[in-house]
Order: structure tokens, then C-alpha cells, then sequence
């Protein structure tokens, strides 16, 4: 340990009630800061997976809300006849928000038999042959089982829409941990007889020589003069329009969270000056017995790098536990998505704090260095 780290202790416990309360600040300002970072890794995660560059998303044209889009189900066909087109999944999307939503549950209603292929899931709880061979059977993704209190056996309702919990499952996709999956029939048949036949979307993946441009134009051309016509972009693009909005209101708290940063730095900085000028006097007497100014500078940041590590320490670590805690998911037009702690969420908390810390400390460490012996004890007298 470094030999000044004991005095800086003392000075800190000296004025405990003021230490504490500016490492609750600095610790809440953290907490802000890692939130918002992770709810902008996981729209980050959402619109940069590598494998939605292979895979298109046929929607209807000029329709946004998955309530409004309705395809027919077997312009599968024709889309799995086009060069470069590899396998078409038809999903049936129902909401029970369209809107930007906390708690927003997504049913997704796919062909049963086709789901274990399309789909990198793990079931914690219990088993695929219960999904598959029951008609009204859902399989339910870990971070809605939590919020809602979910497992296998459980009936669960939305809507006009009631399913039976038949596992629980973890997926390779965080934002999937959002969604419920049950098979496409039924879930056209529970939203009324107008429903049967027709899906949301197609989700298209393509052959690796496939061009993913070409392939989307010669979808929508194929239909442009059919019974509904399409609009396919890329399944990243098709995510990213989608929660524009939501992407900017990150972007707003984002600098929210840069806002508390710079909080943090006042407000430690502050209590870092108010002390220096508190101890005027005991830093003359230590200078007059061989204290160096440079190791007074190094007293004073460190300090200042106490307290921010210890609110970053509180601030991270409540953070990571609610955000573990709580499996928070934000949904919007049918596209959901998942922000969870992180250790990169983590490290990067901590080195900012670091970083707050040493900032706010060199001025008034370069204040404290650089006073004159007989200067000091005048204005301490």
C-alpha cells in the first residue's frame, strides 16, 4: 500500500459525513452513466449482429406496427424459388405493445417443426418434444419468464392470445430473450378466422454468394403487382428503422449520462478544494518538516481518486445487480431489445471513474503544491 494512503484515510474519516455524501453522489451518477451504456450496447448488439447482414425481412410496404402488416403465407413459396435464397421463415408477430414499452411481451408464431433450425436457443426448463406436439404450446424467453414469473406448466395470457409454458430458453441473441415463440397456426387462429393464412414477415436467409441488394429487389419487384405489395431490407436496416426513434432517445440519454460524468467531476472537485482549504495550515507543517510539494500534489489526487473509485465501485456494482436482477428489455413495433450487465459494462464504469477521479483532483492538488510555507500559515491562522 502506498505509505500516504493511511493520512488520506484519516483526512476522509475526519469528515465523514462530507465523504459520504460525495461518494453517494459520485456512486448514483455512475449508476445513471452504466445504465445508459447498457441499454446502448444492447440496441449496438441488436442492429450490429453479423448474421443479420445474411438475412432480409419482408414487410409489408408503408406499414410499420406488426398489427398492420399482413402478407400472404404463401408468397413463401416464391421467395424460396429466387436465386440466392437459401430458407424462408414465416413469423406471425402480436404485441401487446406497439409502442415503446418496459414490459412489452412479443409473441412470435413460427412453423413448430422449423423453429429448433432457425433459432440458436438453449432450454433451461423443459423440453422440445412439449412445444412440438402440443398445439397451444409456447416456448418463453428467460428474460420474460423472470419478469413474469414463468415456468413450464404455466398458462399465460395476452390479449385474446392464451398459451402453455412449455420451457423456458436462453438465447444466443440477447434481444430473443424477450420474445415468446408458439406455432404459427394457432397464433393466426387465436387473433380471428381473417388471420389464418397470413404472417408478419418473412425473415429470408440468404446463400453466401447471394448479393443481399439483389436479392431484396427482386423480392419486391415480384409482388409489386400482387395482393400486397412488399418492402425487404436487411434484417440489421430493418431493426435499426424500426426503433429509429427509440435509437434516438438513447442517443439523448447518452448524454444524459456523459451530463452525470461531468457531475461527478464538479462535485468531487468541489470537495476536494473545500478540504484543501481546510488543511492550509496542516499542509504548511508538512512541508516544513521535509514534505515535498510534489508529494503533496500526489496526497491531494489521491484523494480525490479515493473517493471516485469508492462511488464508482458503488455505483458499478449497483448497476450490474440491477441490471442483472431485473432482466430489463425495451420493445418497440414488435422489435425488442435486451440490455443486461456486462464485464466490459463494468471495467469501462470503473475506468471512468478512474479517470473522473484524477481530473478533479489536479487542480486543487496543484493549488495545494504549489502554496508558499509562509502564505499557508497566514491564511490557516
Amino acid at each position: 500500500m502506498l505509505p500516504w494512503i493511511p493520512y488520506v484515510l484519516k483526512n476522509l474519516w475526519r469528515h465523514r459525513t462530507r465523504s459520504a455524501l460525495t461518494v453517494s453522489g459520485a456512486g448514483v451518477a455512475v449508476f445513471v452513466f452504466c445504465v445508459v451504456g447498457a441499454v446502448q450496447d444492447g440496441l449496438d448488439r441488436l442492429t450490429g449482429d453479423r448474421q443479420a447482414a445474411r438475412t432480409l425481412v419482408v414487410f409489408q410496404e408503408n406499414r410499420f406496427c406488426p398489427t398492420s402488416s399482413r402478407l400472404p403465407q404463401d408468397y413463401a413459396r416464391t421467395i424460396g424459388r429466387l436465386d440466392g435464397v437459401e430458407d424462408v421463415l414465416p413469423i406471425l408477430v402480436f404485441t401487446n405493445n406497439c409502442r415503446a414499452s418496459l414490459d412489452v411481451v412479443m409473441f412470435h408464431g413460427v412453423p413448430a417443426d422449423r423453429l429448433r433450425a432457425a433459432r440458436d436457443l438453449e432450454l433451461l426448463a423443459g423440453d422440445w418434444a412439449a412445444f412440438e406436439t402440443r398445439r397451444d404450446a409456447a416456448l418463453v424467453g428467460q428474460s420474460v419468464a423472470r419478469r413474469r414469473g414463468l415456468r413450464p406448466g404455466n398458462t399465460f395470457s395476452i390479449g385474446e392470445v392464451t398459451v402453455h409454458v412449455a420451457g423456458v430458453f436462453r438465447s444466443s441473441t440477447s434481444a430473443e430473450d424477450n420474445l415468446i415463440f408458439t406455432h404459427l397456426e394457432f397464433l393466426q387462429q387465436s387473433r380471428g378466422a381473417e388471420m389464418v393464412g397470413l404472417v408478419t414477415l418473412f425473415e429470408v436467409r440468404l446463400a453466401e454468394h447471394a448479393d443481399a441488394q439483389a436479392v431484396a429487389a427482386t423480392i419486391d419487384a415480384t409482388f409489386r403487382g400482387g395482393a400486397v405489395a412488399t418492402a425487404t431490407r436487411n434484417k440489421g436496416i430493418f431493426q435499426t428503422s424500426t426503433l429509429a426513434d427509440l435509437a434516438d432517445l438513447v442517443v439523448f440519454a447518452r448524454w444524459l449520462g456523459y451530463a452525470c460524468l461531468g457531475l461527478v467531476l464538479s462535485l468531487v472537485a468541489t470537495t476536494t478544494v473545500m478540504a484543501v482549504q481546510d488543511r492550509v495550515r496542516q499542509h504548511a507543517v508538512l512541508q516544513t518538516i521535509g514534505v515535498r510539494p510534489g508529494r503533496l500534489f500526489q496526497l491531494v489526487v489521491s484523494e480525490s481518486l479515493l473517493v471516485c473509485v469508492l462511488g464508482g465501485l458503488i455505483g458499478t456494482g449497483s448497476a450490474m445487480v440491477a441490471l442483472g436482477w431485473g432482466n430489463f428489455g425495451v420493445g418497440a413495433e414488435g422489435v425488442a431489445v435486451s440490455f443486461g450487465p456486462s464485464l466490459q459494462l463494468g471495467l469501462t464504469g470503473l475506468a471512468v471513474s478512474l479517470l473522473v477521479g484524477l481530473l478533479a483532483g489536479i487542480v486543487p492538488a496543484w493549488q495545494a503544491a504549489r502554496m508558499k510555507i509562509l502564505e499557508a500559515l497566514r491564511q490557516g491562522a
